[in-house]
């Protein structure tokens, strides 16, 4: 048997999305060298459409670590949204309530900016390799194994492990169930999500809540946008005819005397709902970040942000670590990540369960609903709240000293 290829780095990555790649970049910075690795191919991941809703904090870190400020020229500034309800729109006002604002600009064209910023750069990036293992992970030289692209067995031996390798993470299973906790909750229902070639229904994004059940109208570009509505988790997409959608749309939006603009369908599916967080997001040498240590639900669109803070903050421990060769300072990572990680979790959760369709909601349950919601656009305190929430907490600092 041909013995594998073997490299040493400082920090292995398993993962190559935008989480992955953006702290490969930050420890570039840093002086730190790293390889990451991805399962799919880039052009695979190019063509995975996600939407991207960018927090401020996300915007600048791409624009000041020289990632890209193609963020910020075909990126689409959002100062509010509406929240539409009792038939009629109520708009949240962020650069009046908080002095922000959120950036439309999806999760596709981050990950082509942080891959082409890592070729520009010389990063070590392997696309599209099969077999991936790690190993030693409470070693001081864990390890990763897989076959390349060109199907040539390789081995990374490193300082430190990074699992950014999404929801369903080898890395978070490799975490023995005594080393960890875990926190879940699935919800009843989820999201249809299409593509559509048309103009904006609406200036900014609109969350719809009517009896018939809730739906999203957001944008991707000035003639592709982007929508939603609330169905069931099992629902099967080859059900739902282009009319069947637009009827089901058009009810719920419609109901809070929105006109939708319709055109082609280029896409369709249904993107379930669940709340996760494994904790620790350490064990040893590996670190978890983004989805591979806790999802939410996209109503609040926290997922992209949550995973690009944390690897802000991973970076800067990372650093710590190695220059101070004390490996126990990462354990400030999970203190500092899940700090935002459990706001994120509330946030998110209050959104869904404010602005969908509860299954055997009570009359009273109903109306509950209606007014929270009158309380939030009624109130400059609960307004601020949701803007705050929405563009981002500010980021957590490093600490100087232990």
């Amino acid at each position: 048997m041909t013995s594998p290829v073997r490299t040493r780095t400082t920090v292995g990555i398993v993962g190559a999305g935008p989480a992955g790649l953006m702290l490969a970049h930050l420890l570039a910075l840093a002086g730190i060298d790293s390889v990451a690795v991805d399962l799919r191919s880039r052009r695979e991941i190019e063509e995975t459409h996600r939407a991207g809703i960018l927090e401020q904090d996300s915007v600048r870190l791409l624009v000041d670590t020289g990632v890209s400020d193609r963020v910020l020229r075909d990126g689409y500034e959002h100062e509010g949204i509406e929240l539409a309800f009792g038939g009629a729109g109520h708009r949240i006002d962020f650069r009046g309530l908080v002095g922000a604002s959120a950036q439309l600009y999806p999760q596709t064209d981050v990950f082509i900016d942080l891959a082409d910023a890592r070729e520009r750069d010389g990063g070590d990036v392997r696309f599209g390799v099969t077999d991936v293992a790690v190993h030693d992970l409470t070693s001081p030289q864990p390890g990763l194994t897989f076959t390349d692209a060109d199907g040539v067995a390789q081995e990374v031996r490193c300082d430190y492990l990074v699992g950014a390798d999404g929801s369903r993470s080898l890395c978070r299973r490799t975490v023995p169930e005594d080393s960890r906790r875990q926190f879940f909750r699935e919800y009843p229902f989820a999201w249809f999500g299409i593509l559509v070639e048309a103009p904006p229904s609406a200036p900014e994004l609109v969350y719809n809540h009517s009896e018939l059940g809730f739906a999203l109208l957001s944008q991707r570009t000035d003639t592709l946008q982007r929508m939603y509505f609330q169905c069931d988790p099992a629902t099967d997409v080859a059900d739902w005819s282009d009319d069947r959608i637009w009827e089901a749309l058009g009810a719920r939006v419609g109901a809070n005397g929105y006109t939708l603009r319709e055109g082609p369908i280029t896409s369709k599916s249904v993107l379930p709902f669940r709340s996760f967080v494994q904790e620790p997001m350490r064990h040893g040498n590996l670190l978890l970040a983004g989805d591979a240590a806790h999802t939410v639900p996209p109503t609040g669109a926290k997922g992209l942000n949550l995973a690009l803070a944390d690897v802000r903050v991973l970076a800067e421990e990372l650093e710590r670590a190695i220059r101070k060769d004390d490996a126990s300072t990462l354990d400030d990572y999970t203190t500092r990540a899940l700090a935002r990680v459990w706001k994120a979790q509330h946030f998110s959760y209050w959104m869904t369960t404010m602005l969908h369709a509860l299954p055997d909601a009570t009359p009273f349950d109903v109306r509950r609903q209606l007014g929270e919601l009158a309380l939030v656009t009624g109130s400059e305190a609960g307004s601020t709240y949701l803007a705050e929430a929405y563009t981002g907490w500010p980021a957590t600092t490093a600490r100087s000293t232990r």
